[in-house]
């Protein structure tokens, strides 16, 4: 692509995507815009209850595609997985929190690994209190597209027959991301075009491998730095900011029931890169780009969460476009903190309990997922090289101070 033609195209998805685009070390990066305007509390999340998506303001862009690439097909047969008798959560006989989530047509999750369903408390536990698992790992590029034509959806498979066994939804994490890429992607050498086709082949192989079967994909994960520029990811230097949009528009072309969610991190609360993913969001509404709806992860400490009031009003204005909101990823550090356990844990309750109230409250949050099961198997002490104890569940599969914040609220919402 000659130099004209590519300032041409930066200038188009600056009209339709970033307003007020301006160009930095990083990339491009949005300027505040829409001011908040309050939307009417539902008693129910339902699709019914959100605003109608704005109407294309300027032509659907056509992409490049392709035809995906020869791959196994799902076959659930080979799994044997069965379905395990729901537990109470408390004694008495109390309902669980999967038996209340459902009983407000709300999705209650953890991520999760095929390997950890060979534990019998494990599984039980996770099926009795859940009614959606997430792929933590197993659908990333590095696990399900190994070689140039190879892919591997072993791990994949097993998660969503473990899900059909018993009756879960299936959220697929990430399409297209920079993390966890296998070396043939990382250090390959392709023209522009070649990496359009790579990425549009995955996509479409991927996501027609699972068509019928995923809830939720998050289509794009994490393409922004936090001062608001576009991270500099491998798809932006070899495709350029509009891989975003392609992105979308080739997930929605391989499954058309299952919800396109934009993933991104520390941008729950009002700031610059919440103010970039909603203006990359409205940009690809009035485009005409299929996306759903944003993923708000809450990877978050004891100490300087959003407040409650800046993530309502963020899924305010994303309700105001039509779109979903999720809480996708949710874990609350406790390391580093110099309170005793005790209290760690309190503080780390009411903060689960403030998200899962946003979310409870917001007419169009249906969603909501901790990055874990219990503590044992959270990624956090690995990744930190510390202890930490962020998830509902203490180490051994006990309730914490968080899982009964969340049953609580549960229990007395209509």
């Amino acid at each position: 692509m000659t130099a004209m033609r590519r300032a041409l195209l930066l200038v188009v998805l600056c009209l339709w995507g970033l307003s007020a685009c301006r160009r930095e070390a990083g990339g491009f990066s949005a300027q505040p815009a829409d001011r908040l305007t309050p939307v009417a509390r539902r008693e129910t999340p339902s699709p019914e209850t959100f605003p109608a998506k704005p109407t294309p303001v300027y032509p659907t862009p056509k992409f490049p595609t392709c035809q995906p690439d020869p791959a196994p097909a799902l076959d659930l047969s080979v799994y044997s997985y069965r379905p395990i008798r729901p537990i109470s959560s408390r004694e008495g006989g109390a309902t669980s929190l999967r038996q209340l989530a459902e009983l407000r047509r709300f999705y209650v999750g953890v991520s999760t690994a095929p390997h950890f369903l060979d534990n019998r408390e494990y599984a039980g536990l996770l099926a009795a209190q859940f009614n959606m698992l997430a792929a933590e790992n197993a659908m990333k590029w590095e696990v399900v597209h190994p070689e140039p034509v190879r892919y591997d959806f072993s791990q994949g498979d097993a998660l969503v027959a473990f899900a059909r066994a018993n009756g879960m939804a299936v959220y697929g994490h990430a399409l297209a991301w920079d993390l966890q890429q296998p070396g043939w992607l990382t250090g390959g050498e392709y023209s522009r075009e070649e990496w359009i086709q790579i990425l549009c082949r995955h996509i479409k192989t991927v996501v027609g491998h699972y068509r019928g079967h995923i809830y939720a994909w998050d289509v794009v994960n994490e393409a922004f730095q936090n001062n608001g520029a576009l991270r500099n990811t491998l798809w932006l230097r070899k495709i350029g900011p509009e891989y975003i949009a392609m992105a979308f528009q080739w997930a929605r072309e391989a499954d058309p029931q299952a919800l396109l969610i934009y993933n991104e991190f520390f941008a729950e609360g009002l700031n610059q890169k919440s103010q970039a993913v909603y203006s990359l969001v409205q940009g690809m509404l009035r485009q005409g780009i299929p996306v759903d709806g944003v993923g708000l992860q809450m990877h978050v400490w004891l100490w300087g969460p959003p407040t409650r009031q800046e993530l309502t009003a963020n899924m305010r204005r994303l309700a105001e476009l039509g779109l979903v909101v999720h809480i996708t990823e949710m874990d609350v550090r406790t390391q580093y903190a110099k309170d005793s356990p005790a209290e760690e844990l309190a503080v780390q309750a009411e903060i689960y309990r403030q998200a899962f109230s946003a979310c409870l409250e917001a007419p169009n949050c249906n969603v909501f997922v901790a990055w874990g099961l219990t503590d044992r198997y959270s990624w956090i002490p690995e990744y930190t090289g510390q202890p930490d104890t962020p998830l509902l569940f203490d180490r051994q599969g006990k309730p914490k101070p968080a899982f009964n914040a969340l049953l609580d609220l549960l229990s007395r919402s209509p």
